[in-house]
Parts: C-alpha cells; sequence; structure tokens
C-alpha cells in the first residue's frame, strides 16, 4: 500500500509528544477540541485554518467535495460486513425513539455501543479488525426493539442481526490474516461470497498478464462471488452494485466539475465521474495519472475505491475521501524534499540494481484537510502517497501529502496527559520530545509519503503482488525504514529543515518506544498483532533491538519494576535502520514472499505477554483513550437570487448529533 494510515502513529505523536504549534495555525485558546469519550476513544474536531482566504469559486468547490464525500459514507458500512447497514439502521431506530430511563447502566452501555459502531463504521473494532462485544445482554435488546415501533414488522430481520451481534464465535474480525487459514472464508468483510482464498487466488491469476508493463489493479473495485457453481466479480459502478450511493457522489462531482479551477483539475474530476460510471479500471488509471499531474490546484481531493488493508488478500479497495487545499506556507519544507528526492534516492543504503535511476514526478505538499469521508471517517490517516499503482509510480510519480491540521489537533490534546513522563525514563529524552517531538513527527510523515512509498524499483518481471498478504506490511516497513534512515542524515541540516541532532533522537526513540511498547496500549490481553502499520513497526524495533543486543544499542531497562525503554547509540541504530531497509528493498523488489513471511512472522507478529501487561497496567492509571477520530465541520452555502454568493463553515460539537444527521442525510443503500 502507498497510502499511509498512520492512525497509531498519530494517537502516540499525540499521547507521547510535546505540542510544536506551527505559525499558520489559527486556532483559539478556547476551542473545545475533544467533545466526547467511549470506551477506548476520544472524539475530538479540527479547524480549518484559511478558508475564508480561499475564493468562492474555491470555496464552492471545496462544498460540492464534501457532500460527494459524504455519499460513500453507507458503501464503507456495507464492504466492511453485510450486516452493518442493517444493524446500524435498527439500533439507530431504537435510538431515537427510546423515551425510557436514559440513565440505566443498560441503556448507556446500549448507547456505548451505537458510537462505537458509529466510530467503526460498522460492528468491528476500526483498527484491530476484532469484533467488539456489547455490554447488554440479547433480554434486555428484545425489550428495545418490543418498545420502537418502526421495528414492529422487523421480525426476520432482527433474527438475522442478533447473532452478529451477541455470539462472540460469529464473524470474529473483518480482517484474518493468520497463518495457515483460509483467510478469504474466515474473514467477516463482504468483499467475497461462497469463494474460498484458492478459489479467488485462482481466479486473480487468471485475469493477470504477466508481459502488461501497465497492468490494472484487478479486482479494486467490484465484489467477487459464486453463483450456481460460476465465480465472477459484481463491479461497485453506476448502475452495478452500490449504484444509489455512487450515483449521488457522481451528481456532487459534476457540480464540482463546473467550478474547477482550472481545465486540468476539470478533466480530473471529469475522469473520475466516467470510472464511476462505467466501472473500467483503465479509467481509473487515467484518472489517477491526471490527478497526479495537476500540481497547480489549490483544492485537492481523494474519492474512490483506494486502499485494500481490509481484504486479506490485498485486491479489494475500500472506499474513502478526503477534501483539502493546500498549506502554502508548510508546504515550502516539503517541496524542499522533492526536489531532491534523486539524492535521497541516490544515498539509500539499498542494493544498487533497486534504485531508481531517475526518480519521476514525486510531488508533495502539506494540506489542510477540509473533510473526511468513508474510510477516512471518523479515523483518519495523517499522511497519504497516492496512487497505488506501480507502474504508474515508475512512469509517472506519485503525489504525497502530510495533514497538519489533524496533527496540530492530536498535540493540542495531547498536552500534559503524563504519558512521557510515566513511560520515558531519561530526562534527556522527555526534552527532545518536548522541543521537537511535533517536528520529528511531521518529517517522519514527510519522508514516509514523499520519499519512502515512491523510492526503489522492482526487478524485470516483478508485478509488487507476489507478497500477497503481507504486501501491505512489508510496504509500510519499508517506507518507514527509508523515512529513519535519512531522518538521521546530515543532508537534512544542511537542507535546512532539522535544527539539530535532538530531532533525530526525538523521531528514533519514538519509533522504538513505539514499536516496542507504545502500540500495546491499543492490543486486548492475550492478541498478537493483525494490523499492517502495528507489525511493520514491532518489526522494526524487535529485529533492530536483537540484531543491536550485541552491542547494547537498544536497551530494556527495569527501574521500579517498570520497563523503559532506552537508545545507547543513535548512530549504530541508523545502521541497523540501513541494513534492515536493504534487506526489505530486495524482498520487495524480488518479490521474495518466504523471506517476507519470514521476517514479519519472526519479528512483527508476536507480543510479548508479560511486557504487554505491564504496559497496559501502567497506561489505565493514566485514564487516556488510546483512539482518536474527528465529526466534520459544516460547509453550508449562502444562496442570493438563487446563486451561491458564499460559503461559511461551523464546527459541530455533539457526536451523536451529526451521526444521526448523516444517517438521515447521506444514506442511499
Amino acid at each position: 500500500m502507498k497510502k499511509d494510515f498512520l492512525i497509531a502513529a498519530a494517537v502516540l505523536l499525540a499521547v507521547g509528544c510535546g505540542s510544536q504549534k506551527s505559525s499558520d495555525e489559527t486556532a483559539t485558546a478556547d476551542f473545545k477540541w475533544q467533545i466526547d469519550r467511549f470506551d477506548d476513544i476520544k472524539v475530538l474536531r479540527y479547524q480549518v485554518p484559511d478558508f475564508d482566504s480561499l475564493s468562492l469559486k474555491q470555496k464552492e468547490l471545496v462544498y460540492y467535495l464534501s457532500q460527494a464525500a459524504l455519499c460513500g459514507r453507507d458503501i464503507l458500512y456495507d464492504q466492511k460486513f453485510k450486516l452493518n447497514l442493517p444493524i446500524r439502521k435498527t439500533l439507530e431506530a431504537i435510538y431515537v425513539s427510546y423515551n425510557g430511563d436514559k440513565s440505566d447502566p443498560r441503556f448507556l452501555e446500549f448507547e456505548k455501543y451505537l458510537k462505537k459502531v458509529w466510530f467503526a463504521n460498522g460492528i468491528h473494532h476500526h483498527y484491530s479488525n476484532d469484533k467488539f462485544v456489547p455490554g447488554f445482554d440479547v433480554a434486555y435488546f428484545d425489550s428495545l426493539v418490543n418498545a420502537t415501533p418502526s421495528l414492529k414488522d422487523s421480525g426476520e430481520l432482527i433474527a438475522q442481526i442478533k447473532p452478529a451481534i451477541f455470539d462472540p464465535e460469529l464473524y470474529k474480525s473483518t480482517t484474518d490474516q493468520r497463518a495457515g487459514i483460509d483467510m478469504v472464508v474466515s474473514s467477516a468483510n463482504n468483499y467475497y461470497d461462497g469463494v474460498t482464498q484458492v478459489e479467488a487466488e485462482a481466479f486473480y491469476a487468471s485475469l493477470t498478464d504477466t508481459t502488461d508493463p501497465e497492468p490494472v489493479m484487478i479486482g479494486l473495485n467490484s465484489r467477487l462471488v459464486k453463483r450456481d457453481g460460476v465465480i465472477k466479480e459484481e463491479v461497485w459502478r453506476v448502475g452495478g452494485v452500490y449504484s444509489p450511493a455512487i450515483e449521488k457522489i457522481v451528481y456532487w462531482l459534476e457540480k464540482a466539475a463546473g467550478v474547477a479551477e482550472n481545465e486540468k483539475q476539470k478533466a480530473v474530476i471529469e475522469s473520475l465521474v466516467s470510472y464511476y460510471k462505467s466501472g473500467d479500471l483503465k479509467e481509473f488509471d487515467r484518472y489517477s495519472i491526471l490527478w497526479l499531474e495537476d500540481g497547480d490546484s489549490q483544492v485537492d481531493f481523494v474519492n474512490g475505491f483506494i486502499e485494500s488493508y481490509g481484504d486479506p488478500l490485498g485486491y479489494k479497495g475500500a472506499w474513502e475521501a478526503n477534501v483539502n487545499f493546500k498549506n502554502i506556507e508548510a508546504t515550502k519544507r516539503t517541496e524542499i524534499l522533492s526536489a531532491n528526492a534523486q539524492w535521497f534516492e541516490d544515498n539509500s543504503p539499498i542494493d544498487t540494481i533497486y534504485k531508481k535511476e531517475k526518480v519521476k514526478g514525486v510531488s508533495a505538499k502539506v494540506i489542510t484537510v477540509a473533510q473526511l469521508g468513508g474510510d477516512c471517517y471518523p479515523a483518519t490517516p495523517i499522511g497519504i502517497n497516492l496512487p497505488n499503482s506501480d507502474w504508474i509510480r515508475r512512469d509517472h510519480g506519485s503525489k504525497s501529502v502530510t495533514i497538519q491540521n489533524i496533527t496540530y489537533a492530536y498535540n493540542e490534546v495531547a498536552e500534559g496527559n503524563g504519558f512521557m513522563e510515566e513511560f520515558t525514563l531519561r530526562e534527556e529524552d522527555r526534552e527532545a520530545a518536548r522541543k521537537f517531538g511535533a517536528l520529528a513527527g511531521d518529517l517522519h510523515t514527510d519522508m514516509h509519503e514523499c520519499l519512502g512509498h515512491g523510492s526503489g524499483k522492482l526487478a524485470p518481471g516483478v508485478r509488487g503482488d507476489e507478497l500477497k498478504n503481507y504486501g501491505s506490511t512489508l510496504e509500510e516497513a519499508r517506507a518507514d525504514l527509508f523515512a529513519l534512515y535519512h531522518l538521521g542524515d546530515a543532508k537534512l541540516v544542511e537542507l535546512g529543515i532539522v535544527p539539530e541532532s535532538g530531532v533525530v533522537k526525538a523521531g528514533y526513540y519514538n519509533a522504538i518506544f513505539n514499536g516496542l511498547m507504545g502500540q500495546l496500549t491499543r492490543i486486548e490481553p492475550g492478541k498478537d498483532l493483525a494490523e499492517a502499520h502495528m507489525r511493520d513497526r514491532q518489526l522494526i524495533a524487535k529485529w533492530c533491538y536483537e540484531k543491536g543486543r550485541e552491542q547494547n544499542v537498544i536497551e530494556l531497562v527495569k527501574e521500579n519494576g517498570k520497563t523503559y525503554v532506552v537508545i545507547n547509540d543513535y548512530a549504530k541504530l541508523r545502521g541497523l535502520f540501513g541494513e534492515l531497509l536493504k534487506e526489505v528493498q530486495r524482498i520487495k523488489s524480488e518479490g521474495d514472499f518466504e523471506a517476507c513471511r519470514d521476517l514479519i512472522e519472526g519479528y512483527g507478529v508476536k507480543v510479548d505477554r508479560e511486557l504487554h501487561k505491564e504496559v497496559l497496567e501502567r497506561f489505565a492509571k493514566l485514564d487516556i483513550a488510546p483512539y482518536s477520530g474527528f465529526v466534520n465541520p459544516v460547509f453550508t452555502p449562502v444562496i442570493e437570487n438563487g446563486k451561491i454568493v458564499d460559503v461559511t463553515i461551523s464546527y459541530p460539537d455533539n457526536y451523536v448529533e451529526q451521526m444521526l444527521d448523516y444517517s438521515k442525510n447521506y444514506s442511499f443503500l
């Protein structure tokens, strides 16, 4: 994958690093960032600085694109699990008509469950992919159903959804990638129906043309099903699966095309509309190239079936949307990096045969996000690098963004929560985090996206899909390692991006601490790591810890019964990052599945149970929610004489109201 869902990294940045405010931020001191908290989640707001500085045409464009971003919400629910939509609608019907005692502990548990369903876009945790179990029983649920008039004749539906909600053994994970199982049959997602993993892999192998220099991303926008013994694809397009929602997306995209900033951007939007109408993946590639090459427009967006993390086989794209505009001042940093992309490629520690002789089309910018949708909402990435197609990246390059107003919101909420004091032993490490943690985090994201994902090349004859279910983890590790290795390079000081070595120390410490300990705060006792980014981070940290043990590069120090991460030699650690990057790039370039599997299973999956137990106990005392997500701002057109004369922005402070509003006004399936 080339898009970086750094959700957990953002959480660690927020709970472990100091806030470094940017001069371009316009947040007010009394702005309420956190508006809700439940279970392991806090819900935040984000501001959209400089929206009022946009032209009327740009504001109107943001409004239309934002509407398109909201219209695909139901698609993601259905993609993640076939019963998510009827479950959500049933829960909402109960909630809005309930007139009983809302202080009843059972109702409070019901409300919490509904909030979790909204946050996760379904009944499985947004990050771990495991099904969460309600804190109320079947009898209470039945009483709520019986008291809801609109559910009077829904007996058959209720009988269908109750086992999905209450039976812990059914539909346990949306994406089950444990070694040695049928990952298609055991996963609860709605990307396959009636087919096995062997059948799915054989079907797509039959469609693969190894001689095609410009292969489409097969299976990206379809559901694979077996009907009457015949395996076929059901395509997500106008007139096909999800048509009612896609028609609404297209409606707003066509409105957006009418106010595009320039002809190039108009062509981008029109090509996306054409793809939605046809379902033709070659048209998606045409759109991706046009989108990539549009570097002049200030307003930008992502909309479509993009990331395949949720498919254990890595074919199917989850629907997502992001509307944004360029943060011109902050983009100067990423423009310096992209202008020097060839230098970083040439000085990478990987084998020369896997380096790009000429880095093409690398563009990077810092953005202000204006609206989130689908798989970007409520939990969102803090960095993006697209397109995902290897041949497009090879021939045309990639576009990278860092989402600064989101990381700023994380930092604002994190100040003074006690996490750093609890888990960091040395004052020098705490001081580096306070002074440079936010900058180190932003730089890591910049280089991960702008340089890491765009680096390296495949060996002749390698398509890029040979690593199968391990491909996403390895790709994220590759981009992380590229960023970490170069974060310690004097070139960044020469370019004026890094002021001093404290930035490197803050970045390296966070990477090792997060991989070995920090991210364990988000894992249930007894569980191993399943999510690609979590596996990537532990793989890097654990490999470096073990390979550097003889030279005591990294230490796990025990003091007063508590474990701490201590880095003793930052220069040698950078060398270890380089060694691992060299091997990871080789695996990627050669499509070495066995080596990839052994590396990830050996270092990235298994959790140290005793250390995990300790981390959870210490973290619980801090009373910090480990996950965060956002409500969206609301854009309202001001209309005079039938024309939009302005678009205003407001910041809602009620999570429940936004979710119910979206279900009422943007539910089309």
